[in-house]
């Protein structure tokens, strides 16, 4: 359509001939997201024109029109300027039933919102989208956002989370999300001043149908129940990702440990609730990524169920919600892809949960560390867990390396121990920065117990720097003479010599583990005996 022919019908039509107009713009350009440049002019009058019409009195059908034309004209960040004022985000706002300013405080008390009817609803649906659009593509609207208080008339709209149709609470809650995430200095004010983590918390609760049983603890959910409506959970997700910018401060203060507990108990109920998707991925993903942020003290709530009761091998610990974690981490691992967003989380928690939790520990490294008794395979070769989270030890990314080799470690009680199920080889790198290349043990401090050795283990011939059985290989010096001997040990010297002034720098491992250039050893003083030089 003619942009030009479009603003001057705008101008002089009536509510009827606009909302045809704008229907038809809208079929036209209902899938576009890359617009021509040179129209960017005629764009910008065009989302001017129509927040002009939505500040008249129009029909709810044609709100809704002008509302989706806006919406898609929000796909393009160059031309919100006429939306990325005051006017245009309180206007979008009353679009939404969003109360700002004194009347948001009126929500906030729990002030209860008006039974909407269908095209109401619609109407409110769009604005909402609107927003999302124009909050995430324009900076200047995220200023405006604050200065009209958009988060706590968000906040305010939480109280009445119980009633909401489905499109309401997705975009209420979507815009919750971008608004804390493009908007740091907002968290704070939305924990304290708007109990944004409590409003949301009871949501949750509300969605996932929670009943509890105790303190922190959900009753189990039914085998038999059907699993949580894809809406249901569509919006449980949307609140994680909200709940987990707001978290992502340290926490604070006895309310904040009881509210974060609480949290926990939540998240647990939903690692073992059934879903439409067998995989569970986002689900257990959002979990995952929101239980990093909260105090890893606070995690033995995964574990300590009073009610429901555990295992008398775990201190009565019930371990099905780390399973499921484990579970899904090696997922993650079969995926082969995206593991520093996909892997790395998860790797991190179950790391910080065995490092402070005994039990969590314990168990985990039962499931990944069980006694050797194969030991002619390498401990990368395989299909067991241990051999993936081996295999990552070397792996390119660091980060993703570095997770692997950490978790191992603490399952060994960051001990040397490490080695048998590793080999030097593989675990060189960690033991490298942390210093124990000449063996010991890190700095936290473990219980006693559990680290013995198999028969096989004990009587195998075994290889460290290869971390399984080897075949007793020939001494390849032992036939040589002394000539041949110092014809290999100067062609090594040689060798030495070209690497030093090449990328590769011999080292040698100082008395402190870590590794130091091998001319540090060769200056370094020999220390000679006194009872040698007796007369």
């Amino acid at each position: 359509m003619d942009l030009n022919q479009v603003l001057s019908d705008l101008e002089g039509g009536n509510h009827d001939d606009i909302e045809q107009l704008l229907q038809r713009y809208n079929q036209e350009n209902s899938r576009t997201f890359t617009f021509d440049q040179k129209e960017e002019a005629l764009r910008i009058k065009l989302c001017q024109s129509t927040l002009t019409v939505l500040r008249r009195q129009v029909p709810y059908s044609c709100q809704r029109t002008c509302l989706e034309t806006l919406r898609i004209m929000s796909r393009d960040k160059r031309v919100l300027s006429p939306v990325a004022t005051r006017e245009g985000m309180l206007t979008l706002s009353a679009m939404a039933r969003l109360s700002t300013g004194e009347e948001a405080e009126h929500s906030r008390n729990g002030l209860q919102e008006d039974t909407l009817s269908e095209e109401e609803e619609r109407v409110v649906v769009e604005a909402l989208k609107c927003l999302c659009n124009v909050v995430f593509n324009s900076p200047t609207a995220q200023q405006v956002s604050v200065e009209v208080q958009l988060a706590p008339a968000l906040c305010g709209k939480l109280h009445s989370a119980h009633t909401w149709h489905h499109e309401v609470g997705l975009f209420t809650l979507r815009l919750l999300f971008l608004l804390s995430a493009l908007r740091p200095d907002l968290r704070m004010c939305l924990r304290k001043d708007c109990q944004a983590v409590t409003l949301l918390t009871k949501m949750l609760e509300h969605t996932l149908d929670i009943h509890w049983v105790g303190p922190y603890e959900a009753a189990r959910p039914d085998p038999q129940a059907l699993p949580i409506p894809a809406e249901g959970n569509e919006r449980a997700m949307e609140a994680l990702k909200a709940l987990f910018n707001l978290t992502l401060n340290d926490p604070d203060g006895e309310e904040d440990e009881h509210q974060f507990r609480v949290i926990v108990g939540l998240l647990r109920h939903l690692l073992m609730l059934k879903t439409e998707t067998m995989e569970k991925t986002e689900e257990v993903h959002h979990a995952v990524n929101l239980l990093n942020n909260l105090p890893v003290s606070c995690l033995d709530v995964l574990v300590d169920l009073p009610v429901q009761g555990g295992s008398e091998n775990y201190n009565g610990k019930n371990l099905e919600a780390v399973q499921v974690l484990l579970d899904f981490m090696e997922k993650r691992i079969d995926r082969r892809s995206n593991y520093k967003e996909g892997l790395t989380p998860v790797l991190c928690l179950l790391t910080e949960a065995s490092r402070h939790h005994r039990e969590i520990r314990r168990y985990l490294k039962a499931q990944v560390l069980p006694p050797l008794k194969n030991l002619k395979v390498k401990p990368e070769v395989g299909n067991t867990i241990r051999n993936k989270l081996v295999r990552l030890m070397t792996h390119v990314d660091l980060g993703v390396k570095h997770s692997a080799a950490e978790f191992l470690f603490v399952l060994c009680k960051e001990k040397a121990s490490l080695l048998k199920y590793t080999g030097y080889g593989n675990a060189a790198g960690l033991l490298m920065a942390r210093g124990l290349l000449n063996g010991g043990q890190g700095e936290t401090q473990y219980s006693e117990g559990e680290d013995s050795d198999t028969e096989e283990y004990i009587s195998a011939t075994f290889d460290i720097m290869s971390g399984c059985e080897e075949e007793p290989r020939p001494n390849p010096i032992e036939e040589m003479t002394e000539e041949q001997k110092e014809y290999e040990a100067e062609k090594l010297m040689k060798i030495i010599n070209e690497m030093k002034h090449d990328v590769f720098r011999p080292m040698v491992v100082r008395p402190d583990g870590r590794l130091g250039p091998l001319e540090e050893k060769l200056h370094e003083p020999i220390e000679e005996d006194p009872a040698s030089d007796s007369d």
